[in-house]
């Protein structure tokens, strides 16, 4: 099968998309961003593939007879056995790691006791693991380092403190071990984890499929054996320079955007994208064609890396700040969007007795804001209008947007798709199968 990809090197986040001939999307992938580029998009491709299985799955299932409804259960399983192997597969590399830096001659002294404390601060992180992954189980985020970093840090203290080592070396450790291990994609066989996560999903969910093990693996198999021709990339994005394709695979992310969004939603007209480092505002015509945008390409005021620092500063995951956000009852008016007087006024305003909420819904009405000038100078809000990137899967952020292009626009059609971080990555996918199919 031929395969098109589109990778979209951001600075927070890399994405990749895969299309198949008729322009169909097949699967999708997300990764943290990372210094080391080649890696983040090497990921990020590795993780659509993995996606596009789970598609090719579906399409051989649904016809299996026992597993009439239960498809979507039984792919839920197996992509989250799937994970876990591959979660552990990461994890052993991590220890072993660890083990080879606690070496380090600066903790000689506690040589022996180190190492004791990182076997015995992994063996936990298993178990807790094991819990995550586990049906019904919930994580707050997929990315390995987000999982790992987490879980070992509420654990290495106390395992630290009971084993004689400094909590220091502890962190140490782990902290030069997680950028090795992050910069080597997991390297283990990803055909040959299906078959076995397969083999536990039947396992733990047997009482809720009438169709066998043998029965599902035929198709499973049949899904497996279909080779993925990695036929053209293009890429895309922030750090779309650094990508390790020639030039004629390169595109700018406002065609990419443009033409994502168009695929999306054929009857977009403008679009917004906000990213990790900028914003844009961007014009298109019937075809997904450019024809007009504007950006801040200057500062990252109002981008997701502003929001980070802001979650940062509130000691706040980056994902709770929308619901807080949504919950004030108070309009407080910030005054600057720039991430070096953002801290200052934070605490000012804490200061001042003002509620965290009430501080959080200003902030995301003083981003938006920032974005409408950015869309008027590109020519304003067409009908359709469709809100990319990131941020367009926080509430409060959409709740403002809403609010201020009906007040200076009038009545618009709004499209925000669940999978919006996905656009840029969309458009370099489809740019990428057209110069394949154009070429023919």
């Amino acid at each position: 099968m031929k395969c098109f990809i589109g990778i979209d090197l951001g600075s927070t986040t890399t994405k990749a998309v895969v299309m198949d001939e008729q322009g169909r999307q097949l699967g999708c992938g997300i990764t943290n961003s990372r210094s080391n580029y080649d890696t983040a998009s090497a990921v990020a491709k590795q993780e659509a593939f993995i996606d596009t299985r789970l598609t090719l799955f579906r399409r051989s299932l649904d016809d299996v007879k026992g597993l009439e409804g239960m498809v979507d259960v039984l792919l839920e399983g197996l992509e989250r056995n799937f994970r876990l192997e591959q979660f552990l597969e990461q994890l052993q590399d991590l220890q072993d790691t660890c083990l080879k830096n606690g070496d380090d001659l600066r903790f000689a002294k506690v040589r022996k006791q180190l190492g004791g404390a990182i076997d015995e601060t992994f063996r936990q992180l298993r178990d807790k693991v094991l819990v995550l992954y586990a049906p019904g189980g919930e994580r707050k985020s997929d990315f390995f380092r987000d999982l790992a970093g987490s879980q070992y840090m509420q654990l290495a203290e106390a395992v630290a403190e009971e084993a004689g080592v400094p909590f220091d070396a502890m962190l140490n450790v782990y902290d030069k071990s997680i950028i090795e291990v992050e910069n080597r994609p997991p390297a283990g066989d990803m055909i040959g984890k299906f078959p076995r996560a397969l083999h536990r999903v039947m396992t733990e969910e047997a009482h809720s499929f009438k169709a066998d093990e043998h029965t599902v693996a035929a198709p499973i198999k049949a899904a497996l054996d279909i080779k993925l021709e990695e036929t053209y990339v293009v890429g895309t994005g922030y750090g779309r320079v650094r990508l390790p394709f020639p030039k004629e695979h390169i595109r700018s992310e406002i065609l990419c955007h443009g033409l994502g969004a168009h695929l999306m939603y054929p009857n977009t007209r403008t679009v917004l994208d906000i990213g990790g480092q900028d914003t844009k505002g961007i014009q298109v015509d019937d075809k997904g064609i450019v024809v007009n945008f504007q950006m801040n390409d200057r500062c990252a005021a109002g981008c997701g890396r502003y929001l980070g620092y802001i979650a940062d500063e509130m000691n706040l995951g980056l994902h709770e700040l929308g619901p807080l956000a949504m919950k004030s009852t108070k309009n407080v008016r910030i005054n600057s969007t720039c991430t070096v007087f953002a801290g200052a006024e934070l605490r000012d305003r804490l200061s001042l007795g003002e509620k965290r909420e009430d501080i959080m819904a200003g902030l995301h009405r003083a981003i938006i804001l920032r974005s409408m000038s950015i869309l008027s100078r590109s020519g304003g809000v067409e009908n359709e209008f469709t809100f990319t990137g990131g941020v367009a899967k926080n509430e409060a952020a959409v709740k403002e947007l809403r609010k201020l292009i009906a007040e200076n626009y009038g009545e618009r059609t709004i499209n925000i798709n669940p999978n919006s971080i996905y656009t840029g990555a969309l458009g370099g996918a489809e740019f990428a199968r057209r110069a394949v199919m154009e070429a023919a």
